[in-house]
Parts: structure tokens; C-alpha cells; sequence
């Protein structure tokens, strides 16, 4: 069979969100694809502090802070942090406008203490978010701001109030960032990521195709959420988890099972990849 070249998201597509210990299926599909010859790339919004607990299983390479950091075979292929004046515009203009941020340098994470005591304030209704965070915060390692020390930025994952809060952001920022943001959710807080223009996880999928000699048209990528539509879209064949989004849903060439539903060793499987 000829040479594939497979890209993994990992919240939601290879793990549960926020941890970090993949179901038995999943690596069982990961070693035989190897072993067939494949080559397995992590490719997450995760930056590389927060994706490598997940080394430990031996993956081929890792695209990490969506696009911004590659490494293929522990060689680093593309390194792209913030500039110092972005960073400063970025971190200012989400502060003076009441946006909580969680910034993330290559090996750590840094978030804003007082998007908890905004969760702890406004009582019951977010107290069940402000649980998930926390476990969230322990599981990725994740620190307070007050720790940050001016480490170049690759991306920044912001939570506001509401949306309109990011409307002074976006037009701001919008010119040299993408945003990609949820919908408020259940509590009511709006979420995103920041993400430079000059990457995404689209870009990546090229630059290691290109770097690796492997054709984009033998390229797969499994995803869950929009910020893998790039991804999807760049990959010669995108396949949506499904447990994903439904506009992600709609916009892959396939929908495999969900990830609870050993979803990934189903799709390998029925691509031949074991």
C-alpha cells in the first residue's frame, strides 16, 4: 500500500479533552498503521509543553499551537512565535477590554487568575465550569499569569464574558489573527483562540507534505471541532470524529465513529491502514 502520511488531533479526536491517555484501540491503530509503513503526526492547538505527555507513545512527529510549531523525527521544521510587538498589542488589547487569556509559549501555559474569581463571583451557574477548569488547569499543567515571565507567544486562548466584549479585539487584531470562536456556551462564556495568519493547521499539513516528499493527495487527517477544518479541507482525505462538530461534520469527506466508540481504529481499518 502506498505511504500515508496521517494527522491526529488530539482533544476530542485521539483523548478525552484535556487529558492525556488515548483508549487501548486508538494506539493499537497508531502501531499497526507504523508498522505498515504510515507515518502518524500529532496536529493540535495544543502547545508543545501541553502535548508532550502524549510523546510517550511514539508518534512520528507533532504540529503543535495549531500550526505555528512542526517537528518531523525530532527535527524542528517550522518556528513561529509571535513578534515582541504583537505579543504586547495582543495581551493589552485583551486586557483593556475585560477578556480573559490563557497564553501559550512552546512549553508552558499561562492563564489569567481573574477569569476564576469571575467564576467564582457569579456563583452556582458557573460553578460547574469553574470545576472543569480547574481539572483542566491541573491535567495540562497550566499556571497562573502572575508566573509568566515574557516567553515568546505562540497563540493565545481567550474566554470572554459575551461577545461583545471581543468586538474592540477583533478590530484590532483581526488584520494579522485569526479568531476562532465558539458560541457562548452553557454558562454563557465565549471562547476562542487567537491564531497568527501566517499558520494554520492547513499550512502545516503542506509544509511537512512538502518537507516528508509524501503527496498531499496521500495525506489523512481526523479531526472534531473547527479548528481543524483547514486541516480537513488541505488533507487528501478529512475525516470528522463522531463525537465533532456538525459544521465540521458537514465540511469532511467522511465521518468516522466517535471516539468513544473506538472510532479511530475503526477508520484505519476500513482504510486499509492495519
Amino acid at each position: 500500500m502506498t505511504q500515508k502520511l496521517i494527522f491526529l488531533d488530539i482533544d476530542g479526536t485521539l483523548v478525552e479533552p484535556g487529558t492525556n491517555v488515548p483508549p487501548a484501540s486508538a494506539l493499537e491503530a497508531v502501531r499497526g498503521a507504523q508498522k505498515n509503513g504510515h507515518l502518524i503526526f500529532l496536529c493540535s492547538g495544543r502547545n508543545y509543553g501541553m502535548l508532550s505527555p502524549l510523546l510517550r507513545y511514539g508518534f512520528d512527529g507533532l504540529v503543535a499551537s495549531a500550526g505555528g510549531y512542526i517537528e518531523a523525527a525530532g527535527r524542528v521544521v517550522y518556528d513561529c512565535p509571535m513578534t515582541a510587538a504583537q505579543q504586547e498589542k495582543v495581551m493589552r488589547v485583551f486586557q483593556e477590554n475585560g477578556v480573559y487569556r490563557t497564553v501559550e509559549s512552546r512549553d508552558s501555559s499561562y492563564t489569567d487568575e481573574s477569569f476564576r474569581r469571575f467564576l467564582t463571583e457569579s456563583g452556582g451557574r458557573n460553578s460547574e465550569l469553574l470545576r472543569w477548569r480547574e481539572q483542566l488547569e491541573n491535567n495540562l499543567g497550566i499556571r497562573p499569569m502572575a508566573e509568566y515571565r515574557g516567553e515568546p507567544v505562540y497563540k493565545v486562548v481567550f474566554m470572554s464574558p459575551d461577545m461583545q466584549r471581543l468586538e474592540t479585539p477583533r478590530q484590532e487584531l483581526e488584520d494579522e489573527f485569526q479568531f476562532c470562536v465558539q458560541e457562548a456556551d452553557q454558562y454563557g462564556i465565549v471562547n476562542g483562540e487567537l491564531i497568527n495568519r501566517q499558520f494554520d493547521k492547513g499550512q502545516a499539513v503542506k509544509r511537512l507534505s512538502g518537507v516528508l516528499g509524501i503527496p498531499l493527495a496521500d495525506t489523512i487527517a481526523f479531526g472534531d471541532s473547527m479548528n481543524d477544518l483547514e486541516m480537513l479541507q488541505t488533507a487528501g482525505l478529512g475525516i470528522c470524529m463522531g463525537n465533532g462538530s456538525d459544521a465540521l461534520k458537514a465540511a469532511a469527506a467522511e465521518v468516522c465513529p466517535p471516539l468513544k466508540e473506538d472510532g479511530l481504529y475503526r477508520a484505519f481499518d476500513a482504510h486499509g491502514l492495519l
